[in-house]
């Protein structure tokens, strides 16, 4: 059996798709304060600067695979997959075109599938690894409008339990952290009514801020959480709580 705490403590690989804003900007900043070697990936433009950034676009297949050959040649096989990378495009589902729908699942659970996969190769190869999807409470809850991004956040939940099944005897974890709502570029730009009104369903009376998720992503990675496989964590406040 696997020994949870014979885990090196020399600095990991971590990759953090959509790791340039927001919360997944938040998450590569935990990892790389702790002292890991922190690659994020970005879609279009120039890298940030001062990251070690890779081009991927999760919606292909091929760009997912160059830019992992990219990441393993400069600096090594991937021990940690933070899979975060998402959009979305919400509508009344009356109004939801049949592409508002397949391009965020392709984007959102099939993007996460895709580097799931071949991140697992490497993982095979080390005889350990760490997965952790960013889904959302709305993938426990659903939310009017969101009925692809719901589906989207919905079945990561299903295929981290099924990865669980398969790769959880050979030292491969792959958990689930659920943001509620939590103070980002977007949350700021809402409306004073709107804002009460979220904050008037979340137990807790406030937004959470990206460091309390980034801190639940840090721990699913830690050598103490190498029990722990098949789950969802939700940050949320208690929002949904229940679920």
């Amino acid at each position: 059996m696997a020994d949870a705490t014979s885990e090196s403590a020399e600095p990991r690989v971590v990759l953090v798709t959509g790791g340039n804003r927001g919360i997944g900007k938040c998450i590569a900043d935990a990892f790389r304060a702790q002292g890991d070697r922190v690659i994020i990936t970005h879609r279009t433009g120039d890298a940030p600067q001062g990251v070690d950034a890779v081009r991927c676009d999760v919606s292909s297949t091929e760009s997912v695979d160059a830019a992992f050959k990219e990441i393993e040649s400069t600096w090594g096989p991937v021990e940690v997959l933070v899979a975060n990378a998402g959009v979305t495009k919400d509508t009344l589902l009356m109004r939801m075109t049949e592409d508002d729908f397949t391009s965020v699942l392709d984007t959102n659970l099939v993007g996460a599938f895709r580097v799931a996969k071949r991140a697992t190769k490497g993982f095979l190869k080390l005889k350990r690894g760490r997965i952790v999807f960013i889904s959302s409470v709305v993938g426990v809850m659903g939310a009017p409008g969101q009925a692809n991004y719901a589906s989207s956040k919905a079945g990561l939940i299903g295929m981290a339990r099924a990865i669980t099944r398969e790769l959880g005897a050979r030292n491969v974890t792959a958990n689930v952290v659920a943001p509620g709502y939590i103070t980002t570029d977007m949350t700021a730009e809402l409306p004073e009514d709107v804002t009460a009104d979220y904050m008037a369903s979340i137990p807790a009376g406030r937004f959470g801020d990206p460091a309390e998720v980034a801190s639940a992503v840090q721990w699913l990675a830690s050598p103490g959480a190498g029990y722990v496989n098949g789950t969802v964590i939700r940050v949320d406040g208690g929002l949904g709580m229940g679920l």
